[in-house]
């Protein structure tokens, strides 16, 4: 009797234990009222960058297509990719050069909607650097912001350095995260130079603690920054998801194609009028210059182009430890797929 009661206890905590693996399972998607529930963490909310992520919200088109959808808020995508990783979350809104870095690791995700070509961050010079510092020829010996280590604000620091011939050993990546505790870096004489985004550009220029070095917010300065189209904020998700349940992923793609088609047709103004009004900080008039200055960024169609793939592959092949060594292996049809957006522009208005 001893020896089935100690059986029985093992086999209930086996049990207990694969039922709590379950739940964490980004592959399980749990449903509610008839509704899928689905946890999509984003790379910084308050980030025009991820702007379409809170506006699909506040424009209903989640319920619209029957999702009940929470947001979570994680200034580093490094960090984002680790959660769904772990089956916290369903999906990410971050950067695509994700899903290449963790092929490198033998890591499935898949993009299903690419939101712009082009990454939309800035680096910043701080005002008192600013004479010195003139291009990222200049970084040498220098400290300059990233938003973590293995971020895409790291690859992107990495990528401008070494077209200007510098090494790693020769500038001091540092940690700011992103917002105001980029602001203090900055402001602290803990970076001379920082990559960031909107608001936090907005805010920095418009006080005249930062000026602009290098702008990424648009094609012509990615291309002339990167070499090429540098494709960035999107949804993605692990591949066994994409795999077991084509049906939300698709009524995912619907939501956020018809975001980006109704961020095409207004002004920066309307866009600015559906957010949460805390985004603005305060100060309504500088929040929509942030959304002016980026606006450009956003493709309008949710399509990954494949030459701007191409040269993700080709950048992180070159400054990224983790896929330097493999990119000949790596495989670019399974970081993304352009079906679910297709079927989402022919369901939707021309």
């Amino acid at each position: 009797m001893k020896y089935r009661k100690h059986i029985a206890v093992i086999l209930l905590a086996v049990g207990s234990l694969l039922l709590a693996t379950g739940c964490r399972d980004s592959r399980t998607i749990p449903t509610a009222n008839g509704r899928p529930q689905i946890t999509i963490m984003v790379g910084g909310l308050e980030k025009v960058i991820y702007l379409p992520a809170m506006l699909t919200e506040r424009l209903g088109f989640f319920q619209a297509n029957d999702l009940d959808v929470h947001l979570l808020g994680e200034q580093s995508g490094a960090n984002a990719e680790t959660a769904l990783l772990t089956g916290d979350v369903q999906a990410v809104v971050g950067f695509y050069d994700h899903t290449i870095d963790l092929q490198a690791k033998d890591q499935c995700l898949k993009t299903v909607v690419q939101f712009a070509d082009v990454p939309g961050e800035v680096e910043l010079v701080s005002q008192q650097d600013a004479a010195a510092v003139k291009s990222p020829a200049d970084f040498k010996g220098r400290n300059l912001g990233v938003t973590s280590l293995g971020s895409s604000t790291d690859f992107l620091t990495q990528a401008l350095a070494g077209q200007a011939g510098l090494g790693t050993s020769d500038y001091t990546r540092v940690k700011v995260g992103a917002g105001q505790t980029f602001i203090a870096g900055m402001n602290h004489n803990g970076i001379d130079a920082g990559m960031t985004t909107d608001p936090t550009v907005a805010k920095m220029v418009s006080s005249g603690d930062a000026e602009v070095l290098v702008d990424m917010r648009n094609e012509q300065g990615t291309r002339a920054a990167l070499g090429g189209l540098y494709p960035a904020a999107s949804l993605y998700m692990r591949c066994e998801t994409v795999q077991a349940h084509p049906d939300i992923v698709q009524k995912l793609a619907n939501a956020f194609v018809e975001t980006l088609r109704w961020i095409r047709s207004h002004s920066p103004e309307e866009i600015a009028a559906k957010m949460p009004a805390q985004y603005a900080g305060g100060d309504p008039k500088l929040y929509v210059k942030s959304i002016t200055d980026s606006i450009s960024m956003f493709n309008g169609d949710g399509l990954m182009k494949r030459e701007g793939a191409e040269n993700v592959l080709r950048i992180l092949g070159r400054y990224s430890r983790n896929v330097a060594p493999v990119r000949d292996r790596i495989d670019l049809d399974a970081t993304y797929t352009n079906e679910f957006v297709g079927k989402a522009q022919g369901a939707r208005r021309p």
